[in-house]
């Protein structure tokens, strides 16, 4: 492919809204364009590197048994109405009406639409059956950012898997989970498998695939002495040590004390002259049963992922300062534990650690002092509730934690019978009966795998590619395209490349040598071979590593199997 003729438009400036590193260099190395909020064009380049995130998705699908098949991207309303998550998704759901006014989403994810076709199978014999779809989502996300790594639209690999008893499931979980360790390994990204919190997919079971990068919004927690990894919403809390510390204490008598002005966690400690740890923050939340209190210390915050599991629901938010006022009787900041009524208490397991804590009096400019848990207020459920931190000990070993920003890229459910009992998905057992199928789930962001490989490959020059995702193997650059022998010979190199079977880009462009070599790094493809100086005086190519700047001079007759070797190598590494 001659460069000239191929679209493939590189800038020099990072875009103005581009953040990520990912973001930057797919524009500027002619990846992809931003069409609106959320929605990207890919370009000949970034949609080459996508077809080949795709395709080795697609071989380590086959591998591990699941079948490929195709479902729509227009959905009925009703399939997601029975599921309960046509208000669960809410606003994320784009829904239109067609022209004869039934309404219809284009589809944000599969399950309800897989689930009502596997209903046709009956007989046990059939299964267990995992199958799965490259296809096109869509959801209406409030905040697109970071290029692909969050947009409205993108492409996902979504499979299901069938199975008659959990022991199935198990083995089907098992088979995916080791699917994608490949994948991601022979894309070359380096991932973490850890905890995850399941979210609106349900099921009890989940990891995520994170891949650890500087533009991820993602927060893993990890430990280095047992291995164990976790998403921070799903990261449990071990009791912290000042809780036991203050368990000596004595309870005193409870006062109120007047404190203007100061209604924030620092505001208190500073007024009052406590360590923040001594304070208790209550909460409120809207649940669809209702409004709850959430109960915290003053040093910690709440996870919002466990106090939904607590509660039951994945609607929540925080209550309007009118509602605040309208149960607590005071403004926000204010609100305390004390004979509030008519909402459930939730306390975290810390909070009943504190003696003679500071909390809200429930009226305005005042805070109760020397509350004791269990004699002052009585909790509805006790649970870890709160945010790991970073003086956290590991929840497995007690080792110390270290926080990683890393970028979704992979996800993966146990589902139970949720959909299938909720859909009718049923086959019959031997005695008649007939059984809710057990489902699992396992989706990849194919956008994402490039964005995360960009994210761990580049340096100041560019990108970086791993060579099984690269759009083009090697690229030649003619150092002066007026020059009819040069022109000639990188013609010949390419010819000769592309013959043995290899990707070839053939910079014949006329434009000056150093912005060809800035943009063959920026484009970043592993091998570099540059037609010039090297070739007037010795008749040899010289060949550049594109990740370690490795340089040679090679011979024309040498040349093909040179980087043949290395590409194979290259290639062993990684798979």
């Amino acid at each position: 492919m001659k460069w000239s003729q191929y679209f493939l438009p590189t800038l020099r400036e990072d875009p103005k809204d581009a953040e990520a590193v990912s973001h930057k260099l797919m524009v500027r190395a002619g990846l992809i364009r931003r069409l609106g909020s959320g929605a990207y064009s890919y370009l000949p380049f970034g949609l080459r590197a996508l077809q080949k995130a795709a395709a080795i998705v697609r071989e380590e699908m086959n591998r591990a048994g699941a079948q490929e098949l195709l479902l729509p991207v227009l959905q009925p309303v009703e399939l997601w109405k029975t599921t309960g998550r046509y208000s669960l998704l809410g606003e994320v759901l784009i829904r239109f009406k067609d022209r004869t006014g039934k309404e219809i989403a284009l589809g944000p994810t599969h399950e309800e639409v897989v689930t009502d076709l596997v209903k046709e199978i009956r007989s046990p014999k059939q299964l267990p059956v995992t199958v799965y779809q490259i296809q096109t989502k869509f959801r209406d996300e409030p905040r697109p950012r970071s290029g692909v790594i969050r947009s409205k639209e993108f492409l996902m690999k979504d499979a299901y898997s069938f199975d008659m008893d959990t022991e199935g499931l198990t083995r089907s979980y098992q088979a995916m989970y080791e699917a994608y360790q490949r994948i991601f390994r022979r894309c070359g990204v380096a991932v973490l498998a850890c905890e995850a919190d399941p979210g609106m997919m349900g099921g009890d079971v989940s990891h995520e695939f994170m891949a650890p990068a500087q533009s991820g919004e993602d927060l893993v927690v990890r430990c280095a002495s047992c291995g164990y990894a976790a998403n921070g919403e799903a990261a449990t809390c071990q009791p912290s040590a000042i809780s036991h510390q203050q368990s000596a204490e004595k309870p005193k008598p409870i006062e109120v004390v007047k404190t203007p002005g100061a209604h924030t966690v620092e505001q208190v400690s500073k007024f009052l002259k406590v360590s923040p740890s001594r304070l208790i923050k209550t909460l409120l939340y809207d649940a669809d049963t209702g409004h709850v209190a959430v109960l915290v210390r003053g040093d910690h915050d709440v996870n919002e992922a466990k106090l939904a599991r607590v509660v039951g629901t994945t609607q929540l938010k925080l209550s309007s300062p009118q509602a605040i006022e309208r149960l607590s009787g005071a403004p926000i900041g204010f609100t305390g534990p004390v004979k509030l009524d008519g909402v459930r208490l939730l306390v975290d397991r810390d909070v009943m650690g504190v003696v003679n804590a500071v909390t809200g009096a429930n009226q305005a400019e005042a805070h109760l002092i020397n509350v004791n848990p269990g004699r002052d207020f009585e909790p509805s459920a006790v649970a870890d509730l709160r945010v790991v931190t970073e003086s956290d000990r590991c929840a497995a070993c007690q080792g110390p934690l270290s926080f990683v920003k890393a970028i979704e890229a992979g996800h993966v459910f146990k589902l139970g019978t949720k959909y299938s009992q909720a859909l009718g998905a049923v086959f019959q057992e031997s005695g008649g009966a007939l059984k809710p199928m057990i489902m699992g789930c396992y989706g990849i962001g194919v956008n994402r795998i490039v964005a995360a490989a960009i994210e761990q490959h580049h340096d100041p020059h560019g990108i970086v590619w791993p060579v099984p995702l690269a759009p083009f193997q090697v690229v030649v650059s003619v150092m002066e395209a007026d020059n009819a022998q040069q022109r000639q010979v990188g013609l010949e190199v390419h010819d000769a490349l592309a013959a043995a079977g290899l990707e070839v880009l053939l910079d014949d462009r006329e434009q000056s040598p150093g912005s060809k070599l800035k943009d063959a790094d920026l484009i970043g493809v592993p091998v570099q071979i540059v037609v010039g100086k090297v070739w007037q005086s010795e008749r040899a190519l010289e060949v550049c590593w594109r990740a370690t700047k490795e340089k040679s001079r090679v011979k024309s007759g040498e040349l093909v199997a040179a980087i043949q070797n290395r590409l194979e190598l290259d290639n062993l590494s990684s798979s």
